[in-house]
């Protein structure tokens, strides 16, 4: 489906792509809230594992502290970004190298093994252990995790598409987490799934970490019209975008539109187009819905991206069906995030500043 030819000046122009996704390789994750028992900073803790040429071989561990601020926690051989984190709760307020003393984080078939051992910045031991033994085989999933929730003043939509994801099975599980000597006992799911009782521990050994729009303020490049990742049409003199698409670590993420994306450059002034999107990882993770408006003035032209829809997972078992219906925080996120571009024309080239912001719930 294309806009109407009218809404377009007769001049041919070069086509801008104006949306953007940035993948950051991860090779395994884990999570694990004790909000209700809390420690005197620290509400949760969150292991890493990378193995990639960008951020090195090792292991990680964000504490996620009261004020929702986190303390990164990384080994030697890790050269994590500091910029990428303000999408996680309200920021990063400090980034440790530090030795530690355990570091073993594996997940297999039964589950996961973690012993994990390290002293904080203010010296204080922090453990986690979690070795899980249960004889059902598990039966993973996969989700879009809400971690947009969490962040206050975002530079970018974190899309963080958990595959092969499932919950820390109570029974037949040691697990203990303990800050300066003191244990702290994990928070557990409210529901039974699969038969079994949970903890709200939960791990994914294949995540797909990707960015969507990062904030920017850059000159915009044309687009190669043979690009394999992208697809257009033709309406008129125009050329329309109908998809995108991101590929790394074995998965992919598309952005697609309908009606196909206007040529911005080319619309007459005083006019405004809108349409919706839907951006799609693996079948298993759903999809987030949302509407697009692009608005032109003699001065430039606004875009909005609003994920309005929400997030709309693909799943069938009954149990999390339920649970995503009790817990809205996971379909509901993405419909708070606002993403606002102002393109100008300087001499011959375009010019983009973007933004996220938060709406109230």
């Amino acid at each position: 489906m294309n806009h109407p030819q009218n809404i377009y000046l007769e001049e041919e122009s070069i086509l801008y792509l104006p949306f953007q996704f940035e993948i950051d390789p991860m090779q395994r994750l884990l999570l694990v809230n004790f909000e209700k028992d809390p420690d005197g900073e620290y509400i949760g803790l969150e292991p890493q594992y990378f193995d990639d040429e960008a951020n090195g071989r090792g292991l990680l561990v964000i504490a996620w502290r009261k004020d929702m601020r986190i303390e990164v926690y990384h080994e030697a051989g890790l050269r994590p970004d500091p910029d990428k984190y303000d999408i996680a709760g309200n920021g990063l307020a400090a980034m440790h190298q530090v030795d530690f003393d355990k570091s073993e984080f594996e997940i297999s078939g039964t589950g996961v093994l973690a012993e994990i051992e390290f002293r904080d910045k203010s010296n204080r031991k922090i453990k986690i252990h979690i070795e899980e033994k249960h004889p059902k085989k598990r039966e993973p999933f996969g989700l879009l995790a809400p971690m947009g929730d969490a962040a206050s003043n975002p530079s970018a939509m974190p899309l963080v598409l958990l595959h092969d994801f499932y919950f820390v099975r109570r029974k037949h599980t040691q697990l203990e987490v303990s800050i300066d000597g003191r244990k702290h006992q994990a928070d557990k799911l409210p529901l039974p799934l699969d038969g079994t009782w949970m903890y709200f521990a939960r791990y994914s050994p294949d995540p797909f970490i990707v960015t969507f729009n990062p904030a920017t303020s850059e000159v915009l490049k044309p687009v190669r019209l043979d690009n394999r990742h992208l697809t257009w049409d033709y309406n008129g003199k125009a050329k329309e975008i109908k998809s995108l698409i991101a590929e790394g670590d074995g998965h992919q993420v598309s952005l697609s539109f309908d009606p196909a994306f206007p040529q911005f450059n080319m619309i007459k002034p005083g006019l405004e187009v809108k349409g919706s999107f839907v951006i799609a990882g693996e079948k298993s993770t759903g999809i987030i819905k949302g509407i697009y408006t692009v608005s032109t003035k003699r001065e430039g032209v606004q875009i909005l991206l609003h994920p309005d829809g929400g997030w709309i997972p693909n799943e069938k078992k009954i149990s999390l069906r339920l649970l995503y219906a009790m817990a809205g925080i996971f379909r509901n996120w993405p419909k708070t995030y606002l993403w606002t571009a102002t393109l100008q024309q300087e001499e011959n080239h375009w010019v983009m500043i973007s933004s996220w912001e938060r709406l109230k719930k």
